[in-house]
């Protein structure tokens, strides 16, 4: 008895065997392709595409010679996982700063990344889960190359299927993508057109920077100025940026019910204190993140809205609006409680004297990713650096970052009696109340509280600080940027609220010929002045007599 073989039921068990590979390919690079690139578009709709690059794919594998199959496999596999890797960046970065991912500038944010996950999560919670999130990245790249591979050697009734179902899908894409016809299913043919954007928007970026070249040795007109700062000589001047204070804190029905009345409240508690105030909008560079871009921006003059600006700016010669106040006889200091390792950059900017997180003096408990509360910082502040400055016989012009409403949001602190501040240990019960970050950020209602409570805390906070200890000093409090659009909704204005405080009403009477509303409340149709001509502006009212 001699044993044959049938050649039907060989290709039928060697199809079976196969495919789960095809399905594999298909399924996956079907969800790369038609995938969306901005969270708002991520709905059911969305997928009701059929992608002509994955029917054009799948003939490749089978009808190429193996050699050339297997080498296409290999191209096509880091084609799909590159645009998959944008798109993830692109939905990431859509979802934080309202723009799209710049592999040339965003890539030096991945660190930025961790100390927020692991500012809101913890270290051991993140460290995992970013591990995992790498590992399952590189298993699904290596099991669609495999996948595509074992494609390559198709054979028997499956091979047929997939080359007539391949063209037949391949016409009428061709067909839809051609005529357009208004059904949910059309055809499209985007994924090279992605990626060719992709990389001229590298370029735009190359040549944004050589740009900003040309503006950083352009002549800069305070550098040389004479008389600069006349108008409030001898008085100090407190710049203060608060973390996440935008527009939409002021204006968006979900939190203007809580932050007008705080801003009224502010506004008559300085008014009795013998303070006038000014108020107007002033256009960000940057939006749920990124503060440094906002103060660099503010403080050279110079539009600095990507990590690749500011790391240029920082080498520059531009004078930073610091210099400019030490250079006319201020003493300059930097309140950085967020700043918990070395800073370099401390050294552009010209500041006598750095307090850091470590040199602020806080023995209390941290407030998740929050070093210490803003009324310990402010009271810090005074104690610190404005006192030493008095002594000295020199007026101080301070830039303080508060940093209370950073994200997580949580616990939000309360203010307290200034006489009990102490060295911080008061506020541990407060640092240790409330929800975790994991609760909170599970529910974007209570992400919504949690951020308009911290805002109001720090309000609270200034109006209170401003009111006990301004003396005749002049203070700038701005917001660096608009919280992420998780707070926000999509397409918030960039702009921020900018308040300028002080005795002298004369001095708030030029803000408000500038175009700035009087009091705490900025009118809605004020202009929005980028942020980068703040400087000027401030020089141009600071040195008039």
């Amino acid at each position: 008895m001699t044993d044959s073989k049938n050649p039907d039921k060989d290709g039928l068990t060697t199809s079976r065997l196969m495919l789960p590979a095809v399905l594999f390919v298909v399924l996956v690079s079907f969800v790369i392709l038609v995938l969306p690139d901005h969270p708002g578009a991520i709905r059911p709709i969305s997928f009701m595409l059929l992608p002509i690059e994955l029917p054009l794919m799948l003939l490749a594998l089978v009808l190429l010679p193996r050699r050339i199959a297997i080498a296409f496999a290999a191209l096509s596999t880091l084609f799909l996982f590159t645009l998959f890797f944008l798109k993830l960046a692109d939905i990431a970065v859509q979802s934080a700063f309202q723009r799209r991912f710049n592999p040339y500038l965003d890539i030096k944010m991945l660190a930025d990344g961790w100390n927020l996950l692991s500012g809101t999560v913890g270290k051991w919670m993140a460290a995992p889960v970013i591990g995992l999130t790498i590992a399952a990245f590189l298993i699904l790249i290596c099991l669609h190359f495999l996948a595509q591979r074992q494609m390559t050697r198709l054979g028997g009734p499956l091979r047929k299927i997939t080359i007539l179902t391949s063209l037949a899908f391949l016409v009428v894409g061709i067909g839809l993508w051609a005529f357009k016809p208004k059904i949910s299913l059309i055809a499209n043919l985007r994924a090279f057109s992605y990626l060719e954007n992709r990389l001229e928007l590298v370029q735009k970026s190359v040549s944004d920077l050589r740009t900003f070249e040309r503006d950083l040795t352009s002549p800069d007109p305070l550098a040389e100025a004479d008389n600069l700062f006349q108008a409030i000589k001898g008085r100090d001047v407190v710049l203060i940026f608060v973390e996440s204070y935008g527009r939409s804190a002021i204006e968006d029905p979900l939190y203007s019910p809580i932050i007008q009345p705080r801003l009224t409240a502010v506004e008559a508690q300085l008014q009795k204190a013998g303070l006038a105030i000014a108020t107007g909008w002033s256009l960000s560079p940057t939006m749920g993140g990124l503060s440094w871009l906002a103060h660099g921006t503010f403080l050279s003059g110079l539009w600095v809205d990507s990590q690749n600006r500011y790391d240029r700016l920082m080498i520059s010669e531009r004078k930073s609006l610091n210099r400019l106040f030490q250079q006319a006889g201020w003493r300059t200091a930097a309140i950085m409680p967020a700043i918990t390792m070395a800073w370099p950059e401390a050294e552009y900017f010209g500041y006598d004297q750095v307090l850091a997180a470590k040199d602020l003096g806080y023995k209390g408990k941290p407030f998740n990713w929050v070093t210490m509360p803003d009324q310990y910082t402010l009271s810090a502040f005074e104690r610190l650096a404005r006192q030493p400055a008095s002594e000295g016989g020199k007026p101080l012009m301070a830039e303080i970052a508060l940093v209370s409403s950073h994200a997580p949001w949580t616990p939000v602190a309360k203010l307290i009696d200034w006489d009990d501040v102490g060295d911080g240990t008061v506020f541990n019960e407060q640092a240790t109340s409330g929800e975790t970050p994991r609760e909170v950020w599970s529910d974007r209602k209570k992400v919504q509280q949690h951020y308009i409570g911290t805002i109001d805390y720090s309000l609270h906070t200034l109006g209170d600080y401003i009111a006990r200890f301004s003396k005749d000093a002049v203070f700038i409090i701005l917001g660096d940027h608009q919280p992420a659009p998780i707070i926000t909704g999509d397409n918030a204005p960039r702009s921020v609220p900018v308040h300028v405080i002080s005795k002298d009403r004369d001095l708030i009477k030029r803000f408000e010929e500038e175009g700035f509303s009087s009091g705490m409340t900025p009118d809605a149709s004020a202009p929005e002045t980028p942020m980068n001509e703040i400087r000027a502006l401030l020089a141009r009212v600071f040195s008039r007599q």
